[in-house]
């Protein structure tokens, strides 16, 4: 059928069999929209050599056919390597993996027949023949009740949360530690040094997160698996809370905090991979950002051990008793997961990733009701592994992340979200975007803005409440709604919301107080309401899916030590800078930063959301410039659909694989040279 009056014919693919429709190239987007003119367009060899896509020898050639233009990945055709091939090739293949690895007895090897076939396309479970009524009602239940999940996965949930939690105390029961300890060590006053001093007692765990604790998630995860580098590092944080009872001077207090980094750096990691790596792709991004729910609801746990022990009295010979306590009390959700984590299953991918397929396999029984889907999901996990395999032999790790194009993408847009949170002003702890410096320093900002002591860990308590309360809206969000949507929706309103609260410490206190006091903590609550939903969640459970499983633990490690590291900075130099700018400039710096972080975002950010973590492969090696010219030209759809009111026509950027019923082996014509 012909396209009037815009290029080029549109071919009719009415004629072509279901390789050729599943590999064409995606004409209506790219040049109805002009992204590359069809007849001059060629990739970059190092973008297309990387990544399998195209044959050596096409690249030399020149050829232009439509399956070597959908093997270069412009239009990210998110590829099924078991698309095209028969059922009972598969069958075979899924049994032959089995005896190979020695998984299991014969019912076992079943399942893997079985499961190589629903691994093609598992909504399709009804055309697989030989499945039992149970194996077809285990299988209907999946598709359609998502969170109808095996009491093993959600004991890895309640664990997952748990170390949230501590993350969260260990974060907020400084806020109000420090409106006692800094003048017990002297550095209470606004001159130079006890600004520089407080700062630099906050942001602590954060430089050995940054320069320590984060890179040893990758040999704690080696040596020690998911369930031990969450054990070791709950020991640390256990350890380091007690500690930091116990500091009688800021350097003391200095070095306590700064050992608390290596609990929290490597478990920053750690458990969002963990969670990532044993749940459902459907359910993946709503379990992942637990890790912020429930940092969130430590966040306020954190604010009301503050207040709950404000008023302990001093003993005899102890000064300070009520900030030791608090310190302390960080403590205790640490112990808990230090008592649990071992009754969860290791994660598979783990297995898989030291060639443990039998143990891998048994894990995932646990995870799943039946075997027929633990096997799926076994077999599927190692038929991607295996491509990925192919280009990860003999390289630098750390080198891959930069030099092949699709890790680049990664960390382009992991190391942007982490950037983000930290220039956002998070609330809690007023990072970039606010919210960081929040979480540390809201008690003094409330304090700042007219609040008794006791008013303002009260206000702070009200922060954090809210804080988690409007994080559980994500669960759902995160996972239809999407990432990247999610953060669109948020920046402006964050944006304006720390302008407004900047702002309101220009209304005079001696004749307005309670006005100013009422616009400083209504405006920090709509942040928190604002930010909880969006930039809240999405950047660790962004950032745990954007890595092949290859250099994921590397690229954790490098997403969380840039997290820490502008968190320190931040920590360290707020109470100055505060001082420098007054409340209204600092504010209005973070809000500011909120603007810039929509455009970023819009340019730079593929969506991630429903895609296995082997997919995602395909999403990120879209070429940023072909992103960020889609972005652009979403905005303009939306400005046009909903400002303007008028009919315009979304664009995809991906397309999913058409995986329909094909019965062929792997000697067809049409796949050869993938």
């Amino acid at each position: 059928m012909a396209s009037p009056n815009i290029g080029p014919s549109i071919p009719d693919t009415a004629s072509k069999t279901s390789s050729e429709r599943r590999l064409e190239y995606d004409w209506d987007y790219h040049d109805i929209n002009h992204t590359f003119p069809l007849r001059t367009f060629r990739p970059d060899p190092e973008y297309d050599d990387e990544n399998h896509s195209v044959p050596p020898a096409a690249l030399r050639m020149g050829t232009t056919t439509a399956a070597e233009r959908a093997r270069r990945n412009v239009n990210a055709k998110l590829a099924n390597p078991l698309a095209g091939i028969s059922h009972a090739m598969l069958e075979e293949m899924g049994a032959r993996y089995a005896r190979k690895h020695q998984v299991g007895d014969q019912e076992d090897i079943r399942a893997f027949s079985k499961g190589a076939v629903l691994a093609q396309d598992p909504s399709k479970y009804q055309t697989v023949a030989g499945l039992t009524e149970e194996e077809q009602l285990v299988l209907h239940t999946e598709e359609h009740h998502r969170w109808h999940q095996p009491p093993p996965l959600y004991i890895v949930i309640v664990v997952c949360s748990t170390c949230a939690a501590v993350q969260g105390m260990d974060e907020t029961v400084v806020n109000g530690g420090q409106l006692f300890y800094k003048y017990q060590y002297g550095i209470g006053g606004d001159d130079p040094r006890s600004t520089w001093l407080t700062g630099l007692l906050n942001s602590a765990p954060y430089l050995c997160c940054a320069f320590l604790g984060c890179w040893l998630t990758v040999p704690f995860n080696s040596l020690f698996g998911r369930r031990g580098t969450i054990f070791l590092t709950c020991i640390f944080s256990a350890l380091a809370c007690f500690w930091q009872a116990f500091a009688n001077t800021w350097w003391h207090m200095f070095i306590a905090r700064f050992f608390l980094g290596f609990g929290i750096g490597p478990k920053s990691a750690a458990v969002p991979i963990f969670a990532a790596e044993t749940t459902p792709p459907r359910i993946r991004g709503a379990l992942v950002m637990q890790w912020q729910v429930w940092t969130a609801a430590g966040i306020m746990l954190g604010y009301a051990s503050d207040l709950c022990l404000y008023k302990v009295q001093d003993q005899a010979g102890v000064i300070g008793l009520n900030w030791r306590l608090m310190m302390a009390s960080a403590m205790l959700p640490a112990l808990v997961v230090v008592a649990c984590v071992f009754m969860c299953p290791e994660s598979p991918r783990w297995y898989m990733s030291k060639g443990r397929h039998f143990k891998a396999y048994q894990s995932m029984c646990k995870l799943r009701y039946n075997k027929i889907q633990a096997a799926r999901d076994i077999y599927y996990m190692h038929t991607l592994l295996e491509a990925e395999n192919d280009i990860k032999h003999g390289r630098n790790k750390f080198v891959e992340i930069i030099t092949r194009r699709r890790n680049r993408n990664a960390m382009i847009a992991s190391e942007l979200l982490m950037f983000l949170q930290q220039v956002r002003g998070d609330l809690p702890r007023l990072n970039f975007c606010g919210v960081n410096i929040i979480s540390y320093y809201s008690s003094q900002i409330f304090l700042d803005g007219g609040f008794s002591p006791i008013s303002a860990l009260s206000a702070s308590l009200g922060f954090g409440l809210i804080n988690w309360i409007f994080a559980i809206p994500a669960i759902y969000t995160i996972d239809t709604f999407g990432r990247r949507n999610l953060l669109l929706t948020t920046y402006p309103f964050l944006s304006l919301f720390l302008f407004f609260t900047g702002f309101s410490f220009s209304i005079p206190a001696e004749t307005k107080h309670s006005t100013r006091t009422a616009c400083i903590a209504l405006g920090i609550y709509l942040y928190g309401i604002v930010y909880s939903p969006g930039q809240g969640p999405v950047p660790f459970t962004y950032s745990t899916e954007a890595y092949p499983l290859y250099v994921r633990a590397y690229g954790m490690s490098l997403a969380t030590a840039t997290t820490w590291f502008l968190n320190a900075l931040l920590s360290i130099t707020w109470p100055s800078m505060q001082a420098a700018f007054t409340p209204q400039g600092a504010f209005s710096w973070y809000a500011g930063w909120n603007v810039v972080g929509f455009f970023l975002i819009l340019t730079l950010l593929p969506e991630t959301k429903g895609k296995t973590l082997e997919e995602l492969d395909q999403v990120f090696s879209v070429p940023t410039r072909v992103h960020a010219q889609y972005g652009l030209r979403k905005l303009r759809y939306f400005v046009m659909r909903y400002v303007l009111r008028r009919d315009a026509g979304a664009e995809p950027l991906y397309a999913h694989e058409d995986t329909r019923d094909i019965d062929r082996g792997f000697d067809h014509d049409d796949e050869k040279g993938m």
